[in-house]
């Protein structure tokens, strides 16, 4: 068994998460966020230089000697956490995160280095809902071309790179621009997804794909909480602010007693939330239980997000459902989340067979 995990923050990581929060403040206030997803490219690119070249973000998980900072999972989902605060439209999960991992498995040093730098976007081509170790898409191979369709691509929009599984059994970098990218519809425009079509493209093999993928999966699915619960405490925070100032019968609305206990009890979950994903961002570092603590962390974060978003547009009363309040951006994310890399039905699946507890 593992040893006990550590779920607190260190001073480091509080110093990142303000460096963090002080960056996305200044430039992705919720009104630009809103602008941006009603144009054809809610990719924010200034805002992502800042992140990973300004800042190096993007090479978090990549050894130094490989380009990267060499820091841990733990590092990141305190990113995570603050970019689920601001919604920030950037290709972080799936770029820094995702790609990022499976170039890790494969241990392809040269496009390892271009995304730690940040100038070159990665997408994984496999679909946004996929759970770890679920089966994925694969197109053919044919005289050494890659040829086929794969739907659900989370950032393909934005990238440079495509990492593409193929039925040969390899992964394979496909530059973007060889693939015909067309957008498909999208709850959450602030991370859209579209079709990747190849004919005939051109890619260069990495290595296999199925552990690759699997790899790659299984980070994301527990980060995502870390991104789930920074969604999750702005509602919280938002709603508990707005209910102190708005009065009602010449008093703040926050004093009433029911609305204090849907506040408490929301609470309640939230900080809960805070330990279970924390607790997969450890596990992702460590090593230990990884499998059966982000099924945990993923059974769990999507239902909080979303009902801390849906309370926060109801207690918002009317002014929650206008368009120019930023709720309607994070009750998005939160139901979008709530079915990437596996749904909280698929996690618990998963749990029952990892700890061999299945229903009779």
């Amino acid at each position: 068994m593992s040893t006990q995990p550590d779920l607190l923050y260190s001073e480091e990581e509080e110093a990142l998460r303000a460096a963090v929060r002080d960056l996305l403040t200044d430039h992705c206030a919720p009104a630009d966020v809103i602008a941006r997803v009603e144009t054809d490219a809610p990719h924010d690119r200034a805002l992502w230089k800042s992140l990973a070249e300004g800042m190096g973000l993007a090479g978090l998980l990549v050894p130094e000697d490989q380009g990267g900072q060499g820091a841990s999972h733990r590092e990141v989902a305190v990113v995570l956490e603050e970019l689920g605060r601001a919604v920030a439209p950037v290709p972080y999960l799936t770029s820094a995160v995702v790609a990022t991992e499976a170039l890790l498995a494969c241990g392809d040093a040269e496009l390892l280095a271009a995304l730690a730098s940040g100038r070159t976007i990665g997408a994984l081509a496999v679909g946004l809902h996929l759970a770890p170790g679920a089966a994925f898409t694969a197109v053919r191979v044919q005289d050494g071309l890659l040829h086929g369709e794969l739907r659900g691509i989370a950032d393909a929009s934005v990238a440079d790179v495509l990492l593409v599984p193929a039925e040969d059994g390899g992964l394979y970098a496909v530059e973007a621009n060889a693939a015909t990218i067309t957008a498909q519809a999208s709850l959450d425009l602030t991370r859209p997804v579209a079709t990747v079509r190849l004919d005939g493209a051109p890619g260069r093999r990495l290595g296999d794909a199925e552990p690759a993928v699997r790899r790659a999966l299984r980070a994301a699915a527990g980060l995502l909480a870390s991104e789930q619960l920074g969604v999750a405490d702005w509602a919280l925070t938002e709603t508990v602010r707005y209910l102190k100032e708005r009065k009602q019968f010449n008093r703040p609305v926050g004093g009433f007693q029911a609305l204090k206990h849907r506040l408490a009890q929301l609470w309640l979950e939230v900080v809960n939330l805070r330990a279970a994903a924390r607790g997969a961002a450890d596990a992702l570092a460590s090593g230990e239980d990884t499998d059966v603590i982000v099924s945990v962390a993923q059974a769990y974060a999507a239902p909080v997000a979303v009902h801390a978003a849906e309370e926060a547009l109801q207690l918002h009363g009317g002014i929650g459902m206008t368009w120019e309040h930023p709720i309607h951006l994070y009750l998005k994310r939160a139901k979008a989340d709530s079915i990437a890399y596996g749904t909280a039905g698929a996690h618990r699946e998963a749990l029952a067979a990892h700890v061999d507890l299945q229903a009779p």
